[in-house]
């Protein structure tokens, strides 16, 4: 009988020592949908510091104030010149660009295979592969 009662007083006392330990933790740590608002308000504001939105919310949660959340010091604007690029891409991004790029390709191919200038077996893999490197050469 005097073994029972040890175990139980045993078992008491460690979650009591559990519930003080985890105490604090669940206080500080936020939700998703806490971390989540946190996370708009500051891409909003634009201070999101490069930080993923991933590395944010696992950051949030945990309870742990994220570097990103703190103002970063303004840092000195400085224009960098636009790459010499055609006028169909300046300004555009290599994505921007490939997706140009791509529709150009996408009407010639509707317009080629209406008019029966396609080469028989050729697929839209192929010329788009060969339109891609016509249009890079123009500087598109």
């Amino acid at each position: 009988m005097n073994s029972r009662c040890l175990i139980v007083v045993a078992a008491f006392a460690s979650a009591a020592a559990l519930t003080l330990v985890a105490a604090p933790v669940t206080a500080q740590a936020k939700t998703m949908k806490e971390c989540a608002a946190e996370w708009d308000k500051m891409k909003a504001a634009n201070q999101t510091g490069g930080m993923k939105y991933r590395d944010f919310t696992k950051q949030c949660m945990s309870g742990g104030t994220p570097a990103a959340a703190a103002p970063a010091p303004a840092a000195p604007v400085t224009a960098a010149p636009a790459p010499a690029v055609g006028a169909a891409t300046a300004g555009k991004t290599g994505r921007q660009a490939m997706i140009a790029r791509e529709r150009a390709c996408g009407a010639e191919w509707k317009a080629d295979k209406a008019a029966g200038r396609i080469p028989a077996g050729q697929k839209w893999p192929q010329f788009w592969s060969e339109c891609d490197k016509r249009k890079k050469a123009q500087g598109m």
